[in-house]
Order: C-alpha cells, then sequence, then structure tokens
C-alpha cells in the first residue's frame, strides 16, 4: 500500500467533508495554509500535545495553531482563566475599556522595550497593517521595505515577495517586489522595496539608496521562524535605519514569547521601534498587539478628522476574555523551568533528526531555534529565502503525509512548534516515526 492510499483510507471521512466544504467554502478551507495534499485533515478534538480527528486518529501535534499554543491544547490554567472571565463578566464581550486592557499593556511595554505605548487588534496581520501605517503617518513617507520571503500576513503591502518564483525574482542581491496572487494594486508593488535577508551590505546599499522614500523597514527577526540571522545582521539593519530616521519594526507574531517572553527583540538584544504580536498574547484566542515608541505611537489619536493623526479602532479589540487567557498563559510561562524545558526539546528533535538524517544519508537540513524546528530538503545552508525556495517540497509533502500515517501531525509546507505538553514520549515517537519513513 502507497503512503497515499494508506492516507485516504485512515482519513476517509476528512475526504468526504472535505468534498462537502468545497461546496460551501471558496476553496474548501477558511485559510490557504490550511489545506494539505491531497485533503486537509479535519480534526474533532484535541488535548495537550494531541489533535483526533473525525476518524478517530490520534497524533502529536506540532502545529499548535501555528505557534500560539505553547502551552498546548485545552491548557488547565487557560481554560480556568476564560472560564473565570466569562462568569465574572457575565459577557462575552464589553465594547468599553477594562482593567484586563491596562494589564496586559503593562506587561507588554515591560518585556518589549520599544513598546512604550500599544494598542491592540484581533490578529497579528492587523497588527503589521497599523505597525507600517503609523510608520508612513510618522515619516511621511510612501515607501515601505520588507525582506524576500518574510510573512507579514495578507494585507497590501505583505503580499508582496513572500513566496516569488525565482525566475521572476531579480538578483538575489537586488530583489524585484513581486505580488503574492492576484488583486494587489501596482502602487503598492511600486511602493514596496524588497531586500535580502543576511546579506547585510545589499540591506546597507539599498536603504540607504531609498532612504528620502522609506517610511519604514519590517522584517521578521527570524526569517519564517527558522532562519537564523547571521551575527551582525540585525546589528546592521538596526544602525542603518536608524541613521537615516526610518522606523525599524520587528514581526514577531512568530517569534513573540517562542524566544523568551520579551521575544527575537530581548534574545538578539536588537531594540527596534516597533513591535507586532500576534494570537499567542491571546494565548491561542484571536489577538494581536503593536507599539513602539512613545513619538510614534502617540500619533493615534482621537481627533479622526486630523491630517497628522492616525484613526484606529476595532470592536473586539483587547476582548476581555482573550486577555484574560493571555494573562494566564504568560503566568505559566514566567514560572521557573519552563523555558528550560522548552529548549532541552527543541534542542533534542533538531539534534537527533539530524543525525537521523546523516544515518540514513539523507540529504536535508533541520533548521529552527529554541521551541521551532524545520526540516528542508536541500544540501545547501539554508540562510536566506532562495536557498529555501531551492529545496524539495515535493518531498517535505509525501513526508509530512507519511508522518500522518503515523501519527504525526506536522504543519504543512511550514515551520513546526514544540509546547510544554510535548513529552519523552511523545519525541520518541516522532523520531521512531522519521526512522521507519527514511
Amino acid at each position: 500500500m502507497t503512503e497515499l492510499s494508506h492516507f485516504r483510507g485512515r482519513t476517509s471521512s476528512s475526504g468526504v467533508l472535505f468534498g462537502e466544504f468545497k461546496k460551501h467554502i471558496a476553496g474548501g478551507v477558511t485559510a490557504n495554509a490550511k489545506f494539505m495534499y491531497p485533503y486537509p485533515i479535519v480534526m474533532r478534538s484535541a488535548g495537550g500535545s494531541k489533535l483526533v480527528d473525525v476518524d478517530g486518529n490520534e497524533y502529536v501535534d506540532y502545529c499548535l495553531g501555528y505557534g500560539p499554543l505553547i502551552l498546548g491544547h485545552g491548557h488547565p490554567t487557560v481554560v480556568n482563566a476564560i472560564t473565570n472571565q466569562l462568569e465574572a463578566s457575565g459577557t462575552s464581550l464589553y465594547g468599553t475599556p477594562h482593567k484586563l486592557e491596562l494589564e496586559m499593556a503593562k506587561r507588554i511595554s515591560s518585556l518589549y522595550r520599544p513598546a512604550e505605548l500599544v494598542r491592540f487588534t484581533n490578529s497579528g496581520t492587523e497588527a503589521t497593517l497599523n505597525a507600517l501605517r503609523i510608520a508612513k503617518a510618522y515619516t511621511r513617507r510612501e515607501k515601505v521595505a520588507k525582506f524576500e520571503g518574510h510573512y507579514h500576513g495578507w494585507h497590501e503591502y505583505a503580499t508582496i515577495s513572500v513566496s516569488p518564483e525565482l525566475s521572476v525574482a531579480g538578483f538575489q542581491s537586488e530583489p524585484m517586489a513581486v505580488p503574492h496572487g492576484a488583486g494587489v494594486p501596482q502602487r503598492v508593488v511600486d511602493n514596496t522595496i524588497v531586500l535580502p535577508f543576511n546579506d547585510a551590505s545589499a540591506v546597507e546599499r539599498i536603504i540607504e539608496r531609498e532612504a528620502a522614500n522609506l517610511a519604514g523597514v519590517i522584517m521578521e527577526p527570524v526569517a519564517r521562524g527558522y532562519m537564523i540571522p547571521e551575527s551582525g545582521f540585525l546589528r546592521c539593519v538596526r544602525e542603518v535605519t536608524e541613521e537615516n530616521d526610518i522606523p525599524l519594526i520587528f514581526d514577531e507574531v512568530m517569534t513573540g514569547f517562542r524566544l523568551g517572553l520579551g521575544g527575537a527583540a530581548q534574545y538578539f538584544g536588537i531594540r527596534p521601534d516597533l513591535v507586532a504580536l500576534g494570537k499567542i498574547v491571546g494565548g491561542g484566542l484571536p489577538c494581536g498587539v503593536f507599539g513602539g515608541r512613545s513619538d510614534i505611537m502617540s500619533l493615534i489619536s482621537l481627533d479622526s478628522d486630523s491630517s497628522t493623526s492616525l484613526f484606529h479602532s476595532g470592536t473586539y479589540n483587547a476582548c476581555a476574555t482573550v486577555l484574560a487567557a493571555g494573562l494566564a498563559t504568560m503566568d505559566v510561562l514566567e514560572q521557573p523551568g519552563v523555558y528550560e524545558q522548552l529548549d532541552r526539546a527543541g534542542e533534542r528533535i533538531r539534534g537527533s533528526m539530524t543525525e537521523l538524517l546523516a544515518e540514513r544519508f539523507v540529504e536535508a537540513k533541520v533548521l529552527g531555534l529554541r521551541s521551532i524546528f524545520h526540516i528542508l530538503f536541500t544540501g545547501e545552508e539554508v540562510k536566506s529565502y532562495r536557498q529555501a525556495a531551492r529545496a524539495d517540497g515535493l518531498k517535505l509533502r509525501s513526508l509530512n503525509l507519511a508522518m500522518c500515517n503515523r501519527g504525526i501531525f506536522f504543519t504543512p509546507l511550514h515551520c513546526c512548534f514544540l509546547s510544554i505538553a510535548h513529552n519523552e514520549e511523545d519525541v520518541t515517537r516522532t523520531l521512531n516515526a522519521l526512522a521507519d519513513i527514511f
């Protein structure tokens, strides 16, 4: 039996349901990232490190809602915080200010030093959108710079050169702006400068050339969650933006809380001007935060008619139920030994995978940092998008399918995450599955 036929046999109910989904949901999924070949597995329940699908199959979950469930599914502290908040407030939504907003704002500001003032949103996409918008309001400039291959959500300025075909992406040291799909206005393409990750000299040259028109530079400090910046690279980006009075924005939707409570900014010792955080701030519920220097963030004004201020709103921003879950998550993460546990698990799984691949003479790289890991089938060192793009994506897709057949759920074509709910048995089971496949 092939892996594909095995998959179809054990997940037949998911296959039937996906046929129904396609009749009512565009593309059959509510987010493109949720699709996997030949069809997505429909889940029924979850707990700790496990998912259970509609056919009753159990999986060790390394998706974890694309990262935010750092405590695992249904951690009792988070569940109790949500339940207690609903019972105490008597409502799911105030629609007015409440004390948890202040408590969370203070904690974010204490952890992320650039976040002297913050605003809440409902997603990481909204956070990066508003960070770029306020940078434009501050500088009175129109162009923005982003790095090739970095993902910042689905708004217009984020959907440039996310996964461009190399044949149309220009030179590596001078990337072209390539829209990610249809519907992106040409003015957005024209006003987006694309930078090569881990190429300090090229970044410095391009930023200095475009400085007079650049409103901001946005980047994932760890590209796609697994490509680590080379020594001195982030410092170079910080210095050239600072010298030219260009706000530097760290998109920490992926790395926030993952590299420590202070994220990549604290981990690498680099202080950006603005930071964007995502759903991990809500303990896995819909949430986002953007914050930064007070002279920039103070441009948000209640005077929506002013030509010099930024209007920002949202009915569900800082929903009390969401912040209760986020604060509970932070309480657990602040306990002694939590990050050490996550780090040990990450080091073990990356190290053991690397040894296994070498023993089986499989040409691949295991990448990541702390509680994040990813496999790419390539013989190259992976330090930039283009090196990652040359990896064998079909092999990765085949691996993910084969892992599902053995009860291991890797995030489709995305990096994987560990939680404090993952135990030694989970990691051993994962490594045994890999050994069996290879």
